[in-house]
């Protein structure tokens, strides 16, 4: 999939909260957070239908959007990306650089302390 912008992921991230969508209704589920000009989202729309990350279908005459991709593999893609560029594919400095700056919650560590021991039982 071709790299999607901030903008767009919020687009994409209205649509994965409740979809199908028509133009009007995701504009409303953006505007909850913050105001959105109707042109602005429209574009949006349009960049990411010709992205192929959304799809539609027309109804009457109204479209109906729809995401092409799942919140899940996007967020993991996005994540392996992410990791594979600033820390060369290792995890560990990225937690390691929260840990340092004590940006690490008690609940963060029981919930990598559970994945860790869980991907050791799987891989022994």
């Amino acid at each position: 999939m071709t790299e999607i912008t901030n903008t767009e992921f919020e687009v994409l991230e209205a649509l994965w909260v409740n979809y199908p969508a028509t133009a009007n209704s995701i504009i409303e589920q953006l505007n909850k957070n913050k105001p959105w000009h109707e042109k602005t989202v429209k574009t949006l729309i349009n960049r990411l239908v010709k992205k192929e990350a959304i799809g539609f279908e027309k109804q009457g005459r109204s479209y109906l959007y729809y995401p092409l991709v799942e919140r899940d593999s996007y967020m993991a893609t996005q994540s392996q990306s992410f990791i594979d560029r600033l820390f060369r594919g290792r995890v560990s400095p990225l937690v390691a650089g929260f840990a340092k700056t004590n940006n690490l919650k008690k609940e963060d560590i029981e919930e990598l302390k559970a994945l860790i021991e869980k991907w050791e039982q799987d891989n022994d």
